[in-house]
């Protein structure tokens, strides 16, 4: 997996510290960051206070959020007792503004008669990100699901037709119209829905222990729900449905409820300059 180890953590507490082989980490230590880690099987974590799932094989995942605050907590317990709460820093980032002109008013203004569809569609797509379960896929490592130049980052403040709106939640990828779309990592497909309001033909990738990822605005989507999925493994085509203004591609990523910056994990576009 293409990522990039941040500074881990500062000790706090009295008392011997875990060993090196006892717990590693993996990932970046910032807002929007991915986590992986390993531990002792039998071993039990929480973040600030929450249960993770670990794996059976003692594999991990943690994440952080846009706007997460400047530490969290990790309390590890090993299986012979033994626990110590560890301090984890996370670098702050600066994000982006973008302006997006040109949207159909409704799908910057719902009617009311459009609530209870996005409601609809937010519950949909609630269910797979509630899904916490010990699969172990995203071992797989994560590529680009589709190349293509880079028309909206993670974490940018949104002005949509003069109107301020939620932060974007992924990263868009400009590609022509029935582009392929390729599987970024192993996973169960856990979501296809034809037309939802805001993001068209949609779904999503369940890679385990609560990491899952969307795709939106999609011409055609070529697999079906519960169909088991390998990296590379073709899923759809790129397409302009649902809130756009032109053929692209919105993939997210999020840890349980909370999204995480997939351009994190893969790094570089490949050939970008």
């Amino acid at each position: 997996m293409k990522i990039f180890l941040s500074i881990l953590f500062l000790l706090s507490g009295a008392g011997q510290s875990l060993a090196a082989e006892d717990i590693s980490f993996e990932g970046n230590f910032i807002q929007g960051g991915l986590v992986l880690g390993n531990v002792q099987q039998g071993t039990k974590i929480k973040l600030s206070g929450e249960d993770v799932t670990v794996a059976k094989n003692g594999v991990f995942v943690i994440g952080f959020g846009r706007d997460a605050g400047p530490g969290a907590s990790l309390e590890i317990k090993l299986p012979g007792g033994r626990a110590e709460m560890r301090d984890l820093v996370i670098a702050a980032r600066q994000y982006d503004v973008q302006r997006i002109d040109g949207l159909p008013s409704r799908k910057v203004t719902p009617k009311p008669e459009d609530i209870a569809r996005i409601k609809a569609d937010n519950y949909k797509i609630g269910e797979v990100r509630a899904t916490v379960d010990e699969l172990t896929d995203f071992l797989s490592g994560f590529d680009w699901p589709v190349a293509g130049p880079i028309s909206g980052v993670y974490g940018s403040q949104r002005i949509l037709n003069g109107n301020p709106k939620n932060p974007h939640n992924g990263v868009d990828i400009a590609a022509p119209k029935g582009s392929v779309i390729k599987s970024p990592a192993d996973g169960i497909v856990a979501l296809v829905h034809q037309d939802m309001f805001y993001t068209g033909k949609t779904m999503m990738i369940n890679h385990g222990l609560g990491l899952s990822t969307v795709y939106a605005h999609m011409d055609e989507i070529t697999v079906k729900q519960g169909q088991l999925v390998k990296k590379g493994d073709p899923i759809g085509a790129v397409g302009n449905t649902g809130r756009t203004t032109g053929p692209h591609l919105h993939w997210g990523m999020t840890w349980k409820f909370t999204h995480l910056d997939p351009q994190l994990v893969v790094g570089p576009m490949p050939g970008a300059n």
